[in-house]
């Protein structure tokens, strides 16, 4: 009698067993392979393009699912919105992004947060910077000592005449760079904290390039109309610079300025080589998602999250050796460079 009150509860309770079976499995699988959201400003940058491939070798070495997307273009925080909803729907535990807008993304952010997923920025932090748990990025103020202090020695004592080609107003990334600069030239100028842009007396002209070759380039000529004895122009990346390498030489004037970036792309690195770029201050994207990636994969199997702010490392490259400035040469800046070679 016993024995059949068992199997009857058995089979009773068979659909039960297999559900929870089922949900057991799918659960280790889930452990085994956790979902992973990387959302880039664009899909085109040879930046994002790198830093994407970071996530996913690390991903494939670590037994996770990457899901990527992108804005349509830099600023679109609508699309970066959408994509991070659309990825906690599939299941994403960890979001990545590098915010085109660092103050409109925050409520995005603390939505998903308070779904129980780790958000990590990377590459450029939200304002303010404690909005997300972590953020793995280059320090851009130190990027911009580098090329200050390069420009310094350059010189040689010259009078700096300065042009600076920023990104747009308030965006901390661009005043980190820029402020940096000044800094490292041995300038009046803010700290790493502020997302104003220090103007000493030596900076005679300011233009916004938005990171772009054309706007870099219209940036350069007007400068040159302000005033045609700049001969140090500070640039926020490296298609800005080209820009103003391409102005500098329809005036006859690029044998006489001396140009300084941040980025390390392959094509800037060329630039570099070339005598277009004096020196870059390159930056490692691959390194940052692949970081961003080994955390995730770390909060899925611990529930433990990453907090603060991680250097993901800056190396000064130049084609020319200015005693006193650490750099590195054209070639270690080529086989650690990003973008087509």
């Amino acid at each position: 009698m016993i024995t059949n009150n068992v199997e009857t509860l058995m089979k009773l309770n068979t659909p039960k067993l297999m559900l929870t079976a089922l949900a057991l499995a799918a659960g280790s699988a889930y452990a085994a392979e956790p979902v992973i959201g990387l959302i880039t400003k664009t899909e085109t940058n040879p930046f994002f393009v790198k830093m994407k491939e970071g996530a996913q070798a690390e991903a494939a070495k670590l037994g996770a699912k990457v899901m990527s997307a992108a804005g349509k273009t830099d600023g679109d925080n609508a699309g970066q919105v959408t994509a991070m909803e659309n990825m906690i729907a599939a299941g994403a535990k960890t979001i990545l992004i590098t915010p085109s807008d660092s103050k409109a993304i925050v409520p995005a952010i603390k939505k998903a947060q308070a779904q129980g997923v780790m958000v990590i920025a990377l590459d450029s932090p939200t304002e303010p910077a404690n909005a997300t748990d972590a953020l793995f990025a280059t320090d851009n103020y130190k990027a911009g000592v580098f090329i200050g202090q390069y420009a310094k020695a350059a010189l040689n004592g010259k009078k700096p005449v300065i042009a600076t080609l920023d990104l747009f107003p308030g965006h901390p990334v661009g005043a980190q760079r820029h402020n940096g600069f000044l800094q490292g030239y041995g300038l009046t100028s803010l700290d790493a904290k502020s997302n104003e842009l220090a103007k000493p007396a030596e900076v005679v002209c300011m233009a916004d390039s938005f990171g772009d070759r054309a706007k870099g380039q219209t940036g350069m000529e007007n400068c040159l109309q302000k005033n045609p004895n700049i001969n140090v122009v500070y640039t926020i990346n490296e298609p800005a610079a080209a820009g103003a390498y391409n102005a500098l030489k329809a005036a006859g004037k690029e044998k006489d300025v001396l140009i300084v970036s941040v980025d390390g792309g392959c094509a800037g690195i060329k630039d570099v080589g070339a005598g277009v770029i004096a020196a870059t201050s390159q930056q490692y994207p691959l390194r940052m998602a692949a970081m961003g990636v080994a955390a995730g994969v770390e909060y899925a199997k611990t529930g433990k999250k990453v907090s603060g702010y991680t250097d993901t490392g800056v190396t000064l490259i130049a084609a020319k050796v200015m005693k006193g400035v650490d750099s590195k040469d054209v070639k270690t800046g080529t086989d650690l460079c990003w973008g087509n070679k």
